[in-house]
């Protein structure tokens, strides 16, 4: 019987006994069953966490797009591979078959060659939600270049920090990019960073909304008439299997953003893996993650995942608000698609407008919705569950991160019966831990802990790019021969895991350990509310107390503002008890929070505390106008 796809939860609990009892066999099944492999290993697993070193698949050898591209040709080359759905519904969307992406990718490998690129040679992608996008990666997994893709809507700073940091030698860009009613000069920011990254010799540029940029000679080159010329076929180059394939870079609590690095076979089989499971899908569906590859979510599931199990996958240039709050449904619609996947910013954006933007569009392809970035609170579970399900499609509320490379506790859609504002169970192969602050592990259900993962699953990051210190400081110092991720859970009375956000998101209040998701959960029900965060200040009595900040709903704003304080800090006494009750109170029109919808809770407790003297740089923030509103209007 394959482990390959679980289809009931007595087969889950089977596999996954299996999966921790003998971790070594169970991956390798997987492995040798579902890829192709150039060599096979020699030793599937050496790890030491106090190094840390772990190696998966040690002495196999491969090319990851083997397995995304060139195997589905003989049986699939005519199959939709990825489906570019533009920034304007008026654009006509874009289906690319696996043969057409196949010959793009060979092409777009060969110009890399041409300009130098080689094994091992780090290639800094800043491009929109295009297809060259996507094809840029898989050209550099190709010849065995890494790829390390910025998100294109950070600023010039944070472009060059870090193409310095990983030394990349080539930039591929486009002259701009759409979102929604506005267009921004990528080129002008590319050329603004370079000015202090005197290693970068060439830029590529793809050509998308046809504006008059500055072409720097020797240096600067329009990307299609080198594709145009460049030859359709392109050898794989043979990889190790723990041989980089890519650097991403993920903001620290504090100093520079860090470059994790993913190796080649374990994350391959992992993200094909898991998504196989978590989003059940079947040969003819079409899958829709709405993330930008600029993010782990991107490269995990929306190319390496989905390209491995020769699904047909979605890239949406666009956002959810444009032409009108009811763009992702019309592309639901249009489609037809089967599974969701999307952030809870973007359900509490769109659950705050009118119902008619949902209701006049068919989503009875839906199968299943996804959520992830964060964990999502009861309000917009049920509603994303009522309007966009249709209680017919069960929500996969996913855990993981930049540095586990794939998704590690989850339900496993009709299989696992789903909880809002749970996670539930930990994915196959993943041995999570509860510990408490001294370092002992809570057993047992009905406790709460900082989450730790016992042993190695095949995609975590092996290292920080250039500095392995920092790694081992980072993630393997807090508890011994534990992978300590920085969130909080609670595991409930059947074992059911709920993540409670970041430690450093949990407040002691007059010697309470109070985590802030389950009170922004408990302000978000009030039918005023549309969003929240909740930090802490410095008390003179208490040490700290709780300051929230709360965006309205429409009507809401309307609302008398001192009634609408006392509401709300009865309802937290009501869900939590008065000792969450906030001190203060600020109603503003938004948060700060990161392009990939995080808010950013380090520059909410410097407002709360009065220290606005250093916020760091918050240009790269999806929407800094709102620090300087919260900052004049701070109670």
């Amino acid at each position: 019987m394959s482990n390959y796809h679980i289809k009931h939860l007595e087969e889950y609990y089977q596999v996954y006994r299996k999966s921790v009892r003998n971790p070594e066999a169970f991956w390798e099944e997987i492995a040798e069953e579902h890829f192709v492999w150039r060599k096979k290993w020699n030793n599937v697993l050496s790890w030491d966490f106090s190094k840390p070193e772990i190696k998966w698949f040690e002495g196999a050898k491969l090319n990851i797009t083997d397995n995304c591209l060139d195997r589905h040709l003989p049986t699939r080359g005519d199959k939709t591979a990825i489906i570019f759905e533009p920034n304007d519904p008026n654009e006509e969307a874009l289906h690319i078959t696996y043969r057409e992406l196949h010959e793009r990718v060979c092409r777009m490998a060969n110009v890399l060659k041409d300009h130098g690129v080689k094994k091992g040679d780090r290639v800094c992608i800043y491009l929109p939600m295009i297809p060259e996008l996507a094809v840029s990666l898989l050209a550099c997994a190709r010849i065995g270049a890494i790829h390390s893709v910025v998100f294109a809507g950070f600023s010039s700073n944070a472009l060059a920090t870090r193409i310095n940091d990983s030394d990349c030698k080539i930039v591929l860009t486009s002259d701009g990019s759409f979102r929604g009613s506005k267009s921004i000069d990528l080129k002008g920011i590319v050329d603004k960073a370079l000015e202090d990254c005197p290693g970068v010799k060439n830029v590529l540029v793809a050509k998308r909304i046809n504006s008059d940029i500055h072409m720097e000679e020797g240096r600067d080159k329009w990307l299609q008439p080198l594709l145009n010329e460049a030859y359709a076929d392109c050898v794989a180059e043979i990889m190790d299997a723990e041989d980089p394939l890519f650097i991403l870079y993920t903001s620290g609590s504090t100093g520079t953003p860090k470059g994790m690095v993913h190796t080649t076979g374990g994350y391959m089989v992992y993200s094909a893996y898991t998504f196989k499971n978590v989003f059940q899908y079947r040969e003819e569906d079409v899958y829709w993650c709405t993330a930008d590859i600029g993010w782990i979510t991107g490269h995990s599931y929306i190319v390496y995942g989905p390209l491995a199990n020769g699904a047909t996958t979605v890239m949406f240039e666009g956002v959810p608000s444009y032409p009108d709050y009811g763009r992702f449904w019309e592309v639901v619609e249009k489609h037809k698609v089967n599974q969701f996947y999307t952030a809870p910013t973007a359900i509490r954006a769109l659950a705050k407008e009118n119902l008619e933007f949902v209701e006049k569009h068919d989503l009875s392809s839906l199968k299943v919705l996804g959520s992830v970035g964060e964990p999502i609170n009861e309000e917009a579970w049920h509603w994303y569950n009522n309007n966009v399900g249709k209680n017919n499609s069960p929500i996969v509320d996913t855990w993981w991160q930049t540095e586990t490379g794939g998704i590690m506790i989850t339900p496993i859609p009709y299989v696992t019966p789903t909880a809002p504002t749970y996670a539930t169970l930990p994915f196959i192969g993943i041995q999570p831990a509860l510990m408490d602050e001294v370092g002992n592990e809570l057993k047992g259900n009905q406790v709460s802990g900082r989450l730790c993962i016992k042993f190695p699953w095949p995609s975590i990051a092996r290292t920080i790019w250039g500095n392995h210190e920092r790694y081992r400081d980072t993630y393997f110092t807090a508890y011994k021969d534990m992978y300590f991720t920085g969130d909080g859970a609670l595991r409930d009375a059947v074992g059911y895991y709920r993540i409670t956000g970041r430690v450093d998101d949990v407040i002691i209040v007059s010697g309470h350990n109070l985590g802030t998701a389950p009170i922004e959960d408990s302000i978000n029900e009030h039918p005023a509310v549309a969003e929240s965060a909740i930090v802490g200040f410095p008390h003179e009595v208490k040490g700290n107390a709780l300051y929230g900040y709360v965006i309205l709903k429409e009507f809401g704003e309307t609302r008398d503002r001192d009634n609408l304080r006392k509401e709300i800090n009865q309802q937290i006494t009501e869900h939590i008890g008065p000792i969450a009750k906030l001190d203060k109170i600020q109603f503003v029109s938004g948060l700060p929070k990161t392009r990939s919808g995080k808010i950013m809770r380090r520059i909410l407790r410097k407002i709360a505390s009065n220290d606005t003297s250093n916020l760091g740089d918050t240009s790269t923030l999806l929407n800094p106008e709102v620090v300087k509103e919260i900052i004049e209007n701070v109670l």
